[in-house]
């Protein structure tokens, strides 16, 4: 998916959240936050984002899209994934201002090492039994399944 007609209302969206939580909007964290809404389901490292934004922001430093990562991490703008591959990975957030977060789980290749995303979330029901029998309510969650994708298996 490309940035398309959706990428105003978001890069809006992202604009207002900067501004809500204190922080200039500037070009920088813009160009990250779309660089990962135009790759949904890619889970991209920091220097795989780097590459990707000084394309057209050659003035841009690694440092730079470091700290701006962590930031934007920090306001669940985007979501750091840390999928035992010996890299953290990044992928825009999944989370809406308005409403419960919603979970995606992740499936990893042991083959290949593809990683692919689930977005059927099927621990609500275990998320409510927690609350019910413990008073514990859980408020995020992270899945990853591990084996064979569709294509090694076949392969």
């Amino acid at each position: 998916m490309e940035k398309g007609d959706d990428m105003p209302d978001n890069r809006e969206l992202y604009k207002k959240v900067l501004r809500e939580n204190g922080l200039k909007v500037t070009t920088q964290r813009l160009a990250i936050l779309e660089v990962l809404y135009s790759r949904p389901g890619r889970h991209m490292t920091a220097e795989e984002i780097y590459d990707l934004v000084k394309d057209d922001h050659p003035e841009i430093g690694l440092a730079t899209v470091y700290r701006t990562i962590q930031l934007l991490s920090d306001l669940d703008l985007i979501d750091k994934l840390n999928l035992d591959d010996g890299y953290v990975r990044y992928e825009i957030g999944v989370r809406n201002q308005d409403s419960e977060c919603h979970h995606h789980h992740h499936l990893i290749c042991q083959d290949c090492g593809q990683i692919f995303a689930f977005q059927d979330d099927l621990l609500n029901d275990l998320e409510e039994k927690i609350e019910e029998a413990t008073g514990f309510r859980v408020k995020d969650h992270e899945v990853i399944f591990y084996g064979h994708c569709k294509k090694c298996l076949n392969g």
